[in-house]
């Protein structure tokens, strides 16, 4: 009788062993595979592996490209559906093609997982679980208390590093690529190196996806789910495959390892690591790390998390009004008395232009002037809170300084109008043009709506006047017009006079500001 064990250690451990006795696998009473060449695999927190040469598979094993494992010391498993009398079973089986040195003896070999009606007959052989110690100790204690209180993925980038080299693990660099859900960056890329001790932030646009540099990539490789990557980096190594290889080696690395870190929406981030000690990272060492890369990511995700909040608030909703709705602002109701200009901008003949541009143009064309108005808005201080159709409402607040806030709206306005004189020929439409109104007062500004659909907006006389205006320019040709008391004390205008404007019940003192002059000086 034989008992086969791995032995008690204080890091992680791998072993593969042969079996002197034969072993069956069986399905509902078919016989799968016999071999008398099996090996079975002892794994720290993993019960027993039993592996069996393929060629000694009766059954034929059917390829799935749909799924793939990664383990930094035995390599990518790739799965297999099973194809026997009685049924296919899918994914019960895998391989690892290419197996890591630790586990080379298993090269050509399969292995199984549960499956209700599949038997594992180990024969004569007697297979005891092993003895583990506790692996992870002040690596995971740290994760579990001192980590959660750093408030970046920066410095916890930097400390996580740092705690991995005080546990004796030769880190030289340490880099995580975690994907976000922003209109213009792709994700992030947070890069920590031995030489430097300092933290660089990557920010591509979603042009990565086209660079060549990308796609021959190990993180391109792990995100999309065709396991993780693991190279020697010697002289007798093959590190043409990916180019960063070559730069990480010259750079004195010896080994490289990169990583799934799997968010819990399924998308898939990576961790890259490498070592310049000069065996290359220890079977403990990786161990150290794989126990911890689920702890790990759900920090990343955390953090990823608050960074899409953020910026989606910002994107949908503008900077001000996000960081209000983040900071507590949540409910129907919740929002301040200010004082501030309102300005309205419409796109004028927009029917026509439709018409006459096509759907897809006009959509172009209007995204272009949402563009161009808000850079201007944020520019000078003001905040967009939100697209009308094809008109931009925003906001200039005044705080402690009215005239400034009416300064800035009204060079806003005078700016935005330019801006689109100078677009016809790029867009290629001799009248593009737009009537602004501009109105200055008492608003409230935060959240109404429904229980369940709020905005975050501004309400008041001053937002009702603003639109008005800007309707009554289009009916005497006025590209800007402005009530007076939206006026600064340096402003050049021309009065309209008192206006009876619709839905408004008072007079409004109103003037046009031209654009050929200074508006303000």
């Amino acid at each position: 009788m034989n008992v086969h064990v791995q032995p008690d250690r204080g890091g992680y451990g791998i072993l593969v062993e042969d079996l002197p006795h034969p072993v069956y696998v069986r399905y509902e009473g078919e016989l799968l595979a016999q071999s008398g060449r099996a090996k079975v695999m002892f794994e720290t927190r993993n019960a027993p592996s039993i592996y069996l040469p393929v060629d000694d598979l009766k059954a034929s094993l059917v390829q799935n490209d749909g799924l793939r494992t990664f383990c930094p010391f035995k390599g990518t498993a790739r799965y297999y559906d099973l194809d026997t009398r009685n049924g296919s079973l899918d994914n019960v089986a895998w391989t690892y093609d290419c197996p890591f040195p630790e586990v080379e003896g298993i090269e050509r070999f399969v292995s199984f997982g549960q499956n209700e009606g599949l038997e594992i007959d180990s024969g004569k052989n007697e297979i005891l679980a092993p003895s583990y110690a506790n692996i992870s100790g002040p690596l995971v204690d740290w994760l579990l208390r001192e980590a959660s209180f750093i408030p970046s993925p920066e410095e916890f980038t930097r400390a996580f590093s740092h705690k991995l080299i005080s546990q004796g693990v030769a880190l030289s660099r340490l880099s995580v690529m975690a994907w976000s859900l922003h209109p213009m960056i792709a994700g992030k890329n947070f890069i920590w190196s031995k030489a430097e001790d300092e933290v660089k932030v990557h920010t591509p646009s979603y042009e990565i996806y086209d660079e060549p540099a990308y796609h021959n990539s190990p993180i391109r490789h792990v995100s999309k789910g065709l396991g993780g990557v693991r190279h020697r980096l010697n002289e007798d190594s093959d590190i043409a495959a990916f180019p960063i290889l070559e730069d990480l080696q010259r750079a004195g690395a010896t080994d490289y390892v990169a990583m799934p870190l799997p968010f819990s929406d399924g998308r898939i981030n990576v961790m890259t690591v490498a070592t310049d000690h000069p065996d290359g990272f220890s079977t403990s060492d990786l161990g150290l790390i794989f126990e911890c890369s689920a702890v790990i990511a759900r920090y990343y995700e955390v953090f990823a998390q608050r960074d899409n909040a953020k910026s989606l608030l910002e994107t949908y909703v503008g900077k001000r009004s996000g960081s209000r709705v983040l900071g507590g602002e949540i409910r129907r109701g919740d929002g301040d008395e200010i004082d501030a200009a309102i300005m309205f901008c419409d796109l004028r003949r927009s029917t026509r232009l439709q018409e006459t541009l096509g759907r897809k143009a006009y959509i172009k064309l209007l995204n272009r002037f949402f563009e161009s108005t808000s850079d201007i808005v944020h520019a000078h201080g003001g905040e967009v809170l939100k697209f009308i159709g094809d008109a931009v409402l925003a906001v200039f607040p005044a705080g402690d300084d009215a005239d400034h806030a009416r300064k800035q709206a009204i060079i806003a306005a005078r700016e935005s109008t330019l801006a689109l004189t100078d677009m016809r020929d790029e867009v290629e439409v001799a009248d593009l043009d737009c009537a602004i109104g501009v109105a200055f007062g008492s608003v409230t500004y935060g959240n109404i709506g429904s229980r369940e659909r709020l905005d975050f907006t501004v309400v008041g006389q001053a937002a009702n006047i603003a639109a008005r205006l800007g309707d009554y320019g289009k009916t005497i040709g006025a590209q800007i017009v402005v009530s007076r008391n939206s006026l600064c004390h340096t402003c050049t205008a021309h009065s309209l006079g008192d206006l009876v404007l619709h839905n408004v019940g008072k007079s409004v003192e109103a003037y046009v500001v031209p654009l050929s002059e200074p508006s303000c000086t």
